[in-house]
């Protein structure tokens, strides 16, 4: 059963049935309306001949009632029936009783049974004077019937009574019905065969997929998939590949990060064990005791800021930060955060310098995370640059956006780091950080409708903060 719901034998019945209600329609809804068409046709053919065969049936009467003889009428007869190849009943109209005849249709001539003839169809072409047509059967075939009234020697109405069998139709619709029937069963079986080979090659395909999934759940990376066509498969093979690359990168980064988390996390620990170790020597002095306390202080700062980092990112992976979107002054911002590193600033030998204005510009964003995206920036600038590099901190608006700018002048990035600084867990320094900073600046960014642009040259390197202006903001 499982073999049945494959999606090879899906797609193979997909295409029998496709076939299978396409011959359909022809056989049921085209062969009985090209059936009807022919004997319309007939019919219609059998009118035109019956008004072309009318002046030999009154040929007699022109110049006197004279009745023509028996012989001459049976010819008359005969000669339009072969001048319309149908057979023909001539019959008179006797509306009343007699003593020779009762009411109703009469032969004229010799009685002759031998041609169909329909009383109301006659009726109809005496009361309304003109030709009248129909389809009737016929010893259990069908036929078609015109009636048509034409001139009498006598005062009793005469009716010219034609009727065509369509054997020759019946003929040619059935030889159609048998070639439909015959190429319905090949397409039936082209459709069965070669969708059943396109639903298998394309089931290899979707199932070599599956597989190489499978492999990627497992944790097993495997060889890029070839993509041999341009298809939706081929498109999918094309995204897979993305996806097992990205996510080779990922679980890459994951083990790095462990490695890193690991060492940022065994070497103050061990570094503070040691330290308390130490403390404990009475025999210490207190300058030195005073040393160890700071060496643990930065230590635990150290920590604090990798547990910070750890936690954001969390929260931004599980969508619970919250944004309270309001007008912020970046200028104002800007000089309160600076204020924040005067201590780290003149440790690091470095003069920071202001380039903003006493008012604006505003933007449209959370105050507490454009204050976090900017201590990255700033930690990020003095943790890996030289003592003494200086760093500017600018705030704009340009092109309708409110623009925060911290560059440095420090060596710029490396050609291979520039299109991986955003990602997590990238670091080109282990020693200096886990690489989680500029990630949650990015992601904070885009939360806020922003983003975070870099800027790299060799003597320099500049990240921008693009929010949303205010509307009010001139």
């Amino acid at each position: 059963m499982s073999q049945l719901r494959s999606l090879r034998h899906k797609l193979a019945l997909i295409f029998f049935l496709i076939t299978a209600a396409a011959f359909s329609a022809i056989f049921f809804g085209v062969v009985p309306q090209l059936e009807q068409s022919l004997k319309e046709q007939r019919l219609n053919s059998l009118e035109d001949e019956a008004r072309a065969a009318r002046p030999a049936l009154e040929l007699p009467f022109v110049g006197g009632p004279r009745q023509p003889s028996r012989k001459e009428l049976a010819g008359r007869i005969a000669a339009a029936e072969d001048a319309t190849d149908a057979k023909l009943a001539l019959r008179d109209w006797q509306q009343h009783a007699t003593n020779e005849r009762f009411p109703g249709f009469h032969p004229v001539g010799e009685k002759d049974e031998r041609a169909p003839f329909d009383e109301n169809l006659a009726r109809r072409a005496i009361e309304t004077r003109r030709l009248q047509r129909g389809f009737g059967t016929f010893r259990d075939g069908q036929i078609g019937m015109v009636a048509q009234l034409v001139k009498s020697p006598s005062s009793n109405p005469r009716v010219a009574f034609y009727s065509r069998d369509f054997e020759d139709v019946q003929e040619t619709v059935s030889f159609v019905r048998n070639r439909v029937l015959i190429a319905t069963l090949a397409a039936l079986l082209i459709a069965l065969v070669g969708g059943y080979l396109v639903a298998a090659r394309l089931a290899r395909r979707v199932g070599r997929l599956e597989r190489a999934a499978r492999q990627v759940a497992r944790g097993h990376f495997v060889e890029p998939l070839p993509a041999t066509s341009k298809d939706e498969l081929g498109q999918l093979t094309d995204t897979f590949n993305r996806m097992q690359r990205q996510l080779r990168r990922v679980d890459q980064a994951r083990k790095e990060f462990i490695a890193t988390a690991s060492h940022e996390l065994r070497t103050p620990i061990f570094s503070l064990g040691g330290f308390v170790e130490l403390l404990q020597d009475e025999e210490l002095d207190e300058e030195t005791r005073r040393e160890f306390l700071e060496t643990m202080s930065e230590q635990v700062e150290r920590l604090q800021k990798l547990s910070v980092d750890l936690l954001d990112l969390s929260r931004l992976d599980s969508g619970s930060v919250e944004l309270h979107t309001e007008e912020v002054d970046l200028a104002e911002l800007t000089r309160s955060i600076a204020g924040e590193f005067h201590p780290r600033l003149a440790d690091h030998h470095t003069e920071l310098v202001l380039d903003v204005p006493d008012e604006g510009p505003s933007a449209s964003c959370d105050r507490e995370r454009v204050a976090q995206i900017m201590r990255i920036l700033l930690d990020n600038a003095l943790r890996h640059t030289p003592d003494g590099t200086d760093v500017t901190v600018s705030a704009s608006r340009y092109n309708g956006a409110a623009e925060l700018t911290v560059a440095d002048s420090g060596p710029g990035l490396p050609a291979g780091a520039r299109n991986k600084v955003f990602e997590r867990f990238y670091t080109g320094d282990a020693a200096r950080g886990a690489g989680l900073g500029l990630a949650i600046a990015r992601e904070l960014a885009e939360r806020m409708d922003g983003r975070l642009v870099l800027q790299t040259h060799t003597d320099n390197t500049a990240f921008t903060l693009e929010l949303p202006a205010d509307g009010n903001d001139g």
